[in-house]
């Protein structure tokens, strides 16, 4: 069955035709950097410490290690790696606490729970996905949260962004579709794993997915999924400063 994501729901509002050359076309675009490298180092080491498998400094080392390695076409600074090799170990030993603090006792539910989801009125599509974790407290509400890395954390107008924070909206109802559980006991987060803060490295805060939230993320994807399948692939003349298509034979 065809399916759409969040990610690639990102990369249609980012630009149709982008969408369409990385999509459809199934031709690469980003493929990493050592900032993806590190995020995918940092989540695996999120993971074991919320399933409470003990990890230590040599973890952290050789799973970025290898994950540089994996970046063959890139141009490695190893300045930077080394950096983050250091900032990498500096966070870790923070996230229990800071998920101890933030939510007090819970429960885990569930680890990279996989979404594969009917979408109303498109039979034909589903949405898929990967929430990075579900937690339950005594209250009996679930919390979903994404980890993002960043450098120092996120300003106002990056933690309102509705295309960002569309993410948990989405994740949100098609949990509570998947496991029949009611919106209202569900609850949305992000957790800022930041490299270059002196302190306070990991911060989770809470994200509003209310009902008319949910309304506009839902009719976001209906529109993308119109204009997708009518085949109609506009170019966001705005961004195409930040595309590696730019100047291309893909998009001269």
């Amino acid at each position: 069955m065809a399916h759409i994501s969040y990610s690639s729901l990102k990369d249609w509002v980012f630009c149709a035709f982008y969408h369409k050359l990385t999509r459809i076309d199934k031709i690469d675009g980003f493929t990493g950097n050592e900032f993806t490298a590190f995020g995918t180092t940092i989540h695996s080491a999120c993971e074991k410490i919320l399933l409470n498998e003990d990890i230590d400094e040599s973890y952290f080392i050789q799973e970025f290690s290898k994950n540089i390695e994996s970046l063959s076409d890139v141009e490695i600074r190893e300045d930077l790696v080394n950096d983050m090799r250091t900032q990498g170990n500096q966070i870790i030993p923070e996230i229990k606490d800071a998920l101890d603090d933030y939510f007090g006792e819970y429960e885990v539910v569930a680890i990279e729970q996989e979404l594969g989801e009917p979408i109303d009125n498109h039979e034909d599509y589903q949405f898929n996905g990967y929430i990075d974790a579900i937690v339950k407290t005594p209250d009996g509400k679930y919390h979903i949260f994404d980890w993002k890395t960043c450098s120092w954390g996120w300003d106002a107008q990056k933690r309102s962004d509705a295309i960002t924070t569309y993410q948990l909206t989405l994740y949100k109802y098609f949990y509570s579709v998947k496991m029949n559980i009611d919106p209202k006991k569900i609850e949305t987060h992000f957790a800022l794993l930041k490299r270059t803060a002196k302190k306070d490295r990991v911060e989770f805060f809470r994200v509003t997915s209310g009902p008319r939230k949910t309304q506009n993320a839902l009719k976001l994807l209906e529109k993308a999924l119109y204009n997708i399948k009518s085949q109609r692939y506009i170019k966001n003349r705005l961004s195409c400063k930040k595309c590696v298509f730019r100047h291309s034979e893909q998009c001269p």
